[in-house]
């Protein structure tokens, strides 16, 4: 995977943290220099969780921004517009970690639906799943955290679409795989 550095990584953790910072908690946050690979287009997702539990989680599955775009972007929809919770309040940002996973562009599975189990790679792959007008994605984190099969995380990411488990057998859905570098936030304050 082509990624990006640790520290760049480091970097887009905090430019995550400082936007929740400035545009949720009111905060005045000084300027950072941005490296050149934050002007490449990247699929970007920030992941939130507050006492270890989802607090929020939306990106960009595809690079259609740059980093220096996308990460600002992706970090104020978590907090703000994720459907599944209330809006992040300031008095949570002191509590809340924060993840950056920067993606590499999706890419159709190509063999036939009853092969797509050997096609992914748990721990390696995320997947998107599109078909009936619904499409749905879970990052490459998902399954290692709750310990699934190849078929158990394609069941579920057909869950995530609103599809029923097994739609992934269908040759009226596409399935993609991307791989995702992780970062964490070391601390948060």
């Amino acid at each position: 995977m082509d990624g990006i550095s640790s520290e760049e990584g480091a970097l887009a953790v905090k430019l995550a943290r400082m936007v929740l910072l400035e545009n949720i908690g009111g905060e005045t946050m000084p300027e950072v220099s941005i490296p050149a690979s934050f002007h490449e287009k990247r699929g970007v997702f920030v992941t939130l969780t507050l006492n270890g539990q989802l607090r929020g989680c939306i990106g960009y599955p595809r690079p259609v921004l740059s980093l220096a775009e996308a990460i600002p972007g992706a970090a104020l929809s978590a907090a703000l517009e994720d459907p599944r919770f209330p809006p992040v309040r300031a008095d949570e940002l002191p509590e809340i970690s924060i993840e950056v996973t920067v993606l590499t562009p999706p890419v159709l599975i190509s063999s036939p639906p009853a092969s797509r189990p050997e096609a992914v790679i748990v721990g390696k792959h995320g997947l998107i799943i599109a078909g009936y007008g619904r499409s749905g994605l879970l990052l490459p984190q998902v399954p290692v955290e709750y310990h699934w099969d190849a078929r158990t995380f394609l069941d579920q990411v057909c869950v995530k679409a609103g599809l029923p488990p097994g739609t992934w057998r269908s040759n009226d859905t596409e399935l993609y795989t991307f791989e995702g570098q992780i970062f964490y936030e070391e601390e948060h304050t």
